[in-house]
């Protein structure tokens, strides 16, 4: 069965009309190949050539996977009894892989993490209260949450719980990780280096063993590659933000972007370097983590576009 919006979007991307997408779709379904459509079957598809039908074929592939996601991803937040009306729309009208799953972050069942932990501590009132009214003094307030029967040894525990709970509270918001992620896909360079001692084991990745380049430009099949390292323990992969500074900036533009979108002014107040903390770690996140998710983008580009 073929979804007849992604009908029309795949004819709009390969240049053709909706019904020779039909057409080719049900050939491929009945489990005839690309080469074989493209030269014996040219009367039933109106004449899509072999690079139509295999962008056709993986674009099909792609939505097919995205609509399953999708449906399983309503049905898990819909059972949970959070999904509204909005949501579900912002759900069924996305095509990017990587935004569904942006938007399903905060109602994803999560392994304990740092932040959950440390609200389960009871540290997500001395977090709220550091973020909202930076005039209070931040190790007074965290010696208030000192409890070592919670694994709040003293106040540095008790504020870096503070600030894990708010950090992943920011990286589950669709919007900010637009924002963030849009920056980083236009601005920053891939890095790729050598793990250590696997010079020799992975001899086969050695054009990466110090390669940096603009995320934008870098082809999908050298970006699998890249990954494939990294997944073999080969390599280590990570994100420059800012690769027109020789030096890291004093602040960031994803820091700044961060700001700017939670409305966040520093002005020298008691919590104001917590809270800078606070976005720091988060821009660490969200680049640890942008590489992985540009898996999506990269795929994408195999049929000529990006999916986000």
């Amino acid at each position: 069965m073929m979804n007849d919006s992604f009908c029309r979007i795949i004819a709009g991307e390969i240049q053709a009309h909706a019904g020779q997408v039909e057409a080719a779709v049900r050939l491929l379904d009945e489990g005839n190949t690309v080469p074989f459509i493209a030269r014996y079957r040219k009367e039933i598809t109106g004449g899509l050539d072999d690079t139509q039908l295999r962008n056709l074929e993986t674009r099909l592939g792609y939505l097919r996977e995205l609509e399953d996601r999708r449906q399983a991803i309503l049905k898990s937040i819909s059972e949970q009894g959070k999904l509204t009306d909005e949501l579900a729309n912002a759900i069924n009208g996305t095509l990017s892989k990587t935004e569904l799953e942006d938007l399903y972050l905060p109602y994803k069942p999560k392994r304990r993490t740092r932040g959950q932990i440390a609200i389960e501590a009871g540290l997500e009132p001395l977090a709220d209260l550091l973020w909202n009214e930076p005039s209070h003094d931040p190790d007074v307030e965290a010696a208030k949450y000192i409890d070592a029967d919670n694994g709040v040894a003293d106040t540095k525990a008790a504020l870096d719980g503070a600030r894990y709970i708010l950090m992943e509270r920011f990286a589950e918001d669709a919007a900010l990780l637009a924002k963030v992620r849009d920056y980083l896909w236009k601005n920053a360079h891939l890095v790729a280096t050598v793990v250590s001692g696997k010079e020799e084991e992975g001899a086969k990745f050695r054009d990466y063993f110090d390669h940096h380049e603009p995320i934008a430009n870098v082809p999908s099949h050298r970006a699998l590659a890249m990954f494939r390292g990294r997944n073999e323990g080969i390599l280590q992969l990570s994100l420059n933000a800012d690769p027109q500074f020789d030096e890291p900036p004093k602040e960031s533009h994803c820091e700044q972007i961060i700001l700017d979108y939670l409305g966040l002014r520093l002005n020298n107040a008691p919590a104001d370097i917590w809270r800078k903390g606070v976005v720091e770690l988060d821009v660490a996140h969200q680049s640890l983590n942008a590489p992985r998710n540009r898996t999506d983008g990269y795929r994408a580009r195999t049929c000529g576009r990006r999916s986000d």
